[in-house]
């Protein structure tokens, strides 16, 4: 088997979103491939969707039904225990792909000896195969047998993991999974895979549709997404600490955390949660200067966070009870700027 593409599923019946994803998927232009979809306990139709292309395309659709929700990361472990390809690759459920992604993807693995392939994607907010707006998943610089130099490169900036195939032992040679039951399950293991890949090739071409509507995981703020985002880079330490890589790229690693479990975090949580809890401003606060206590003199820190949220963050570090209430008042203000201009 050439290619296993592995499919999560959850509540995606309504609007034909599943309907576009899995059409795009059983009509690739590549001979030698299976599709594994795992329906995530889903309360809609989902899994009755499943099964008519299981019955419709057998041999090359399967089905497996999770007996409890796991998230998409249980649900995609599922489908890697269940994986006979050569290549994996994974696609979120409310997604699609042109006719040749899997094609020209793996042809350009087997041209060049790649252990890592992946291209660009665009975001859309309509059901067409209407180009949208082009996002750049990776970089040239970032290509060919990998040198530290490209691995530090690859931590800052990965790229999406649904847009990349990659060869099976990468994933499956190793024992860690997908952590469960939280969402950002890709941020917590993407490093692992990219450090163990050895030459990586990208196709500076949108062949992946990235779907836009409110239930999105990007665009629902809670916080047990904020936590869920805290916990996948707590995971994404402890790999690397497990694998031995920290200490190697340790500026890389710690800019990262720093990105997805502080800065991230504490600003989509004071924009998107309506109530403010104090204990869990100033608990994030502590955890990340605990962690690592000198990020704000990281490079990558003072290159890459807007001079605004550093000072924002220097008065969080300072005071969590004067950081919400000046933040709050900021905010305030600004929304009222907005409301009399219009």
């Amino acid at each position: 088997m050439k290619l296993s593409i592995i499919v999560p599923v959850y509540n995606m019946a309504a609007q034909d979103k599943l309907v576009w994803c899995l059409d795009s998927l059983v009509n690739q232009t590549i001979p030698d491939y299976e599709i594994i979809a795992v329906d995530d306990c889903s309360t809609d139709n989902s899994l009755e969707i499943l099964r008519a292309y299981e019955e419709k395309y057998q041999g090359k659709f399967k089905v497996i039904a999770s007996p409890v929700n796991k998230k998409q990361g249980g649900a995609k472990n599922l489908g890697l225990e269940a994986a006979a390809g050569e290549w994996i690759g994974f696609i979120d459920s409310d997604d699609w792909v042109v006719p040749d992604f899997y094609e020209k993807l793996l042809r350009r693995g087997e041209e060049t000896g790649a252990d890592m392939v992946g291209c660009d994607y665009h975001l859309t907010h309509e059901h067409s195969m209407k180009i949208g707006q082009v996002v750049h998943n990776n970089r040239q610089s970032q290509t060919g047998i990998l040198t530290k130099e490209k691995y530090r490169s690859l931590i800052l900036d990965s790229g999406s993991l649904v847009v990349k195939i990659y060869k099976r032992h990468i994933i499956l040679g190793y024992p860690n999974r997908f952590p469960e039951n939280i969402f950002y399950e890709d941020n917590a293991i993407s490093n692992s895979w990219m450090l163990r890949a050895r030459h990586f090739e990208y196709l500076e071409e949108p062949l992946y549709y990235y779907y836009q509507h409110n239930t999105s995981t990007v665009h629902t703020i809670t916080k047990k997404r904020c936590e869920d985002r805290m916990e996948a880079a707590r995971v994404m330490v402890r790999e690397a600490k497990q694998f031995g890589y920290l200490e190697e790229y340790y500026p890389e690693i710690e800019s990262s955390f720093t990105t997805l479990f502080y800065v991230n975090t504490l600003f989509s949580y004071m924009a998107g949660v309506g109530k403010t809890e104090y204990g869990f401003v100033k608990a994030l606060g502590r955890e990340m200067k605990e962690m690592f206590p000198g990020f704000m003199e990281n490079p990558y820190y003072q290159q890459r966070v807007h001079e605004e949220e550093r000072r924002l963050i220097r008065m969080h570090m300072k005071s969590s009870l004067y950081f919400i209430l000046y933040y709050k008042l900021l905010w305030g203000y600004r929304n009222f700027r907005k409301r009399i201009k219009r």
